[in-house]
């Protein structure tokens, strides 16, 4: 067999595993041992490459900053559990229930708050579904428009950090949890806006879809209104400067805010009686099977990244993204096409896993900026959860409505969301400003590696660095001219070639 074959033949037995219905972790870690034997045997690679694995599985074990993952799981299961979403929605449905659409704006708003402090789209979407589908279904609400607003809210907590996926993306892009949390905070909060607005259309040309609360249906006014908001939105506005603020600030890593924002939910929880043991029970369990979730399929990917590597897979991928026409655009056009179909089949775990780490070296090699590249991915992975007919969100809210709403209805009232989406991604790559210009250099911040992070945990010296030879002082200071180019000029400049 020619040794230009098996990185082809590897990534084809992949799709052709995980499209038969495999576990996505258990596929890729056999494709990848499966190839690794056949290489060696046919002495294609050398024995010794398997003998890496260790080391690897243990650099995920070590890595730091995957601690956030179960932290932030938790909170979210803690308020989830809470009755926190219940709260928001009827005081929130109250305050705009005199304005057309109110309810829709509602959703939408309440989706925002819920990305920022539970960041779990099915305790989400479910909320919105069980709540909020009833009311709008009894004051006229198209049952799209509903469907569509409740699915595409719930899907927010993909963007809006805390979020899940950007983690995963930052360890697998090699960046800053923090810097993809302060790029995403300004798409995401404009997807917000975008939602409200398409709401907001609806209802002037439409307004017969999104009619406005009767007077009967508003029991909050006045100080009793103001009371009730003040009171609701307090603790979770704390939650999120507890989480995201000092993160932003500089003062914690991602994996400390995420202990905090843990710990901030079980006061609340205590604070509305509603913490008890069976309630820990659940949000442990489920924590631990959504971090043990994660840890095989980064095992699995390891494993078959390894060999696709040593069979020179990403030489190929390479060589098949940087002859494209138009340079780094006809680059991320394609791979946004790329990702955007894949989202029809695969989550955004195993895109996140499997694809990620193939683009991310040829992203580095066309100068793009790899904080931009993962919050650009964020938004189009999104779309994962809204894509009819695969779509979880939609899987989710059709487990929690009602039989008069058909399928059809939830798959047609989530094609609008779609597409406000894929705006949002020709919005970022239009403007990568909102990415790159919120990204914050805090003097005194925190950053570094996972072994970095966990040297300063433990108070140990940082590792020196290895002294500069007198041949490579050229090479540095070209490479410390540019890491000093504003990102966003540099992505400008790279989308004029």
């Amino acid at each position: 067999m020619s040794p230009d074959l098996m990185a082809p033949l590897m990534f084809g037995g992949l799709v052709v595993v995980l499209l038969i219905g495999y576990p996505v972790a258990f596929s890729l870690a056999a494709n990848g041992l499966l190839f690794g034997f056949i290489g060696i045997e046919m002495g294609l690679l050398p024995a010794a490459l398997l003998q890496a694995l260790p080391e690897r599985v243990l650099g995920i074990m070590g890595n730091s900053t995957l601690l956030a993952i179960p932290f932030f799981t938790f909170m979210g299961l803690i308020l989830e559990r809470s009755g926190m979403a219940e709260e928001l929605l009827d005081t929130i449905g109250q305050l705009f229930g005199a304005v057309r659409g109110g309810i829709a704006y509602a959703v939408v708003f309440v989706g925002g708050l819920l990305a920022a402090t539970t960041g779990v789209v099915a305790a989400s979407v479910i909320a919105m579904g069980l709540i909020s589908l009833p009311v709008m279904m009894r004051y006229g609400y198209s049952k799209r428009l509903a469907a569509g607003v409740i699915a595409a809210s719930g899907t927010l907590a993909q963007i809006i950090p805390p979020s899940l996926v950007l983690i995963i993306l930052a360890d697998q892009l090699g960046a800053s949890v923090g810097d993809l949390y302060e790029g995403a905070l300004i798409p995401g909060l404009t997807l917000m806006g975008m939602y409200a607005a398409y709401v907001l259309v609806v209802s002037i040309f439409k307004p017969e879809a999104a009619p406005a609360l009767p007077l009967e249906a508003r029991t909050l006014k006045g100080r009793a209104l103001a009371f009730r908001v003040l009171t609701c939105l307090i603790p979770p506005l704390v939650l999120i400067f507890l989480v995201l603020g000092t993160i932003f600030i500089g003062v914690a890593t991602p994996t400390e805010g995420g202990a905090m924002g843990a710990s901030g939910a079980i006061l609340l929880a205590l604070m509305k009686r509603k913490l008890d043991w069976s309630l820990m029970k659940q949000a442990v369990e489920s924590t631990s099977t959504m971090t043990s979730f994660v840890i095989f399929i980064l095992v699995g990917s390891t494993v078959f990244s390894l060999v696709f590597r040593g069979v020179n897979g990403d030489l190929w991928v390479e060589s098949l993204l940087t002859d494209l026409p138009g340079g780094a655009l006809g680059f991320l056009i394609v791979v946004n096409v790329f990702v955007f179909v894949l989202a029809f089949f695969l989550d955004y775990f195993e895109i996140a896993f499997i694809i990620v780490p193939l683009l991310a070296p040829v992203a580095q090699k066309l100068g793009i900026d790899l904080v931009w590249f993962g919050v650009l991915l964020g938004v189009n992975m999104q779309t994962s959860f809204l894509h009819p007919p695969f779509g979880f969100a939609l899987f989710y809210l059709r487990s929690v409505a009602s039989k008069e709403i058909k399928t059809g209805d939830i798959y047609w009232g989530a094609i609008p969301f779609v597409c406000i989406q894929i705006i949002m991604v020709a919005i970022v790559i239009g403007f990568p400003g909102i990415v790159t210009g919120n990204i914050s250099k805090v003097k005194g911040g925190i950053s570094g590696s996972g072994a970095d992070e966990i040297r300063r945990q433990l108070e140990l010296p940082a590792e020196p660095e290895a002294p500069a030879k007198d041949g490579d002082a050229a090479g540095a200071d070209a490479s410390k001219d540019q890491k000093d180019e504003d990102p966003a000029a540099a992505i400008r400049r790279m989308l004029k070639e």
